[in-house]
């Protein structure tokens, strides 16, 4: 069952963009969201506001990815920015099977068109000096290094 809502911050002033209409999609940017809001080292942040052009892998027409988080932080080895998708590990890699599903064709085509978005992304940062991250639930739940 999805598991959306709007995210009041405690500390607005931090939020760069419209905070009335913060939106999270799933329990795990929900728990982003508020690391972000509570975490002293993250200056400033916003959700879906940054747009990524990617070519998509089964129609090969250009589209329009918008990541979860745009962030910058102080960091150990200074102020850096990061642009995040925040996705569940079972949507970052094919799995291996015995037989091609129709279940799994599907879960497959998630994952290319993931990577398609991922790599558009990774270019767009690097062209910016930004750092792209991909947060599963093993980042979620273990700990986010780096800013604190």
């Amino acid at each position: 069952m999805p598991y959306q809502g709007k995210f009041l911050p405690r500390a607005p002033e931090k939020y760069a963009g419209n905070v009335s209409n913060i939106i999270y999609r799933s329990s795990w940017e929900r728990r982003f969201f508020d690391y972000c809001d509570r975490t002293p080292g993250i200056l400033r942040w916003v959700s879906e506001e940054v747009i990524v052009p990617y070519r998509h892998p089964l129609d090969d027409n250009v589209h329009r990815y918008f990541p979860d988080v745009w962030l910058e932080a102080h960091t150990p080895t200074g102020r850096r920015t990061f642009l995040i998708e925040i996705k569940p590990k079972s949507q970052t890699e094919i799995r291996v099977i015995k037989r091609r599903t129709r279940k799994f064709l599907r879960e497959a085509s998630v994952v290319a068109i993931n990577h398609a978005k991922w790599d558009a992304a990774k270019t767009y940062c690097s062209q910016r000096g930004w750092t792209f991250m991909v947060l599963t639930e093993d980042h979620l739940f273990g700990g986010i290094g780096g800013i604190h």
